[in-house]
């Protein structure tokens, strides 16, 4: 199976010569803005950004653009604030779940704690706005700025849906549209203003990146059942420990009485956790959970192949991999 790794670089080969240039300032305007804000602050913001991750985001960026985009200060400029959002939340995410670590990486809160961490994961967000701004794009700043509502509100679904196994397929793919699907697509969209590309285009290329990240959501999820710590970065079952109820265990309490009666709360080890994945594993909901993110990631690639005409060759294949590269995910 093709490494993620791997995956992106097929990503950048098939887009074209101007995108690894272009990732390459994305990548030198993050640190910068990382490291501007004191020496405490540059610490935690720098090393939450040095970690890294797929830049999956800013590549959408990137591509949505296509190679003829002209405004390439503004389109490094929304590629970052995309990014900035997304650490963000990850800083925030990890103060709300206690989590020790990221990507094999201890967290900022395991390392600085609960108001060092807060503090850095507002100044990414700041920063973020204060970048696109820069731009003058009011449509820009309105898109980011939506996706960044629907983040809070999909964080807020989640705190209340926390330890409630009980929770349906539809509000369970609500949250995900919310706090995952949504920032692909305003991936996406902005790429495609600062290309100055047709409504439809935009409105198009934005549907493509929801369905990608609604997709990415669900095998994440997935991950977290099949997956080892040296694939993931974090132990077994870990949203079972803080209770976060996803789709292969509301698909396996369905299938199996005895898992449909456990109380999340009781499971507090990695050891109870990575069991109970074990007992979710058996009933063949993982591989179901699996099957549902790949029919919508042929749904987003049914979308890129309308737009046909709209994208150039290499645009096309390289968007094209971008949904491939989500289904490479998979343990």
């Amino acid at each position: 199976m093709t490494s993620v790794a791997a995956s992106v670089e097929a990503i950048v080969q098939a887009a074209g010569p101007h995108v690894p240039l272009l990732l390459a300032r994305v990548e030198e305007r993050l640190a910068a803005l990382a490291a501007g804000h004191g020496p405490i602050l540059a610490e935690h913001a720098g090393s939450t950004i040095a970690a890294g991750g797929k830049r999956l985001r800013p590549l959408l960026v990137l591509l949505a653009a296509g190679p003829d985009a002209a405004c390439t200060d503004d389109l490094v400029a929304a590629a970052t604030a995309v990014e900035l959002v997304h650490s963000a939340t990850l800083v925030h995410d990890d103060v709300l779940d206690a989590a020790p670590l990221r990507r094999g990486l201890p967290t900022v809160w395991a390392q600085g704690g609960r108001e060092l961490a807060v503090a850095t994961g507002d100044l990414l967000f700041s920063r973020a706005f204060t970048e696109l701004a820069a731009t003058g794009s009011l449509a820009a700043v309105r898109t980011l700025s939506q996706a960044g509502c629907a983040l809070a509100e999909g964080e807020l679904l989640q705190r209340e849906d926390a330890w409630n196994a009980a929770v349906a397929v539809e509000r369970y793919l609500e949250r995900c549209e919310l706090k995952t699907a949504r920032l692909f697509g305003a991936s996406c969209e902005l790429g495609a203003l600062a290309a100055a590309a047709d409504a439809s285009i935009v409105a198009a290329l934005g549907a493509f990146g929801r369905r990608i990240g609604l997709a990415f959501q669900l095998l994440d999820d997935v991950l977290d059942v099949l997956g080892d710590a040296a694939r993931t970065g974090k132990h077994r079952g870990t949203d079972l420990l803080d209770g976060t109820v996803t789709l292969p265990l509301i698909l396996a309490r369905e299938r199996d009485p005895e898992l449909a009666a456990v109380d999340l709360r009781t499971i507090a080890t990695p050891e109870q956790a990575s069991e109970l994945c074990e007992r979710i594993e058996a009933t063949g909901a993982p591989a179901e959970a699996t099957a549902h993110a790949l029919a919508i990631v042929a749904e987003a690639k049914d979308e890129l192949a309308a737009l046909a005409l709209a994208l150039a060759d290499g645009q096309r294949l390289a968007l094209d991999l971008v949904a491939d590269s989500v289904v490479d995910r998979r343990a």
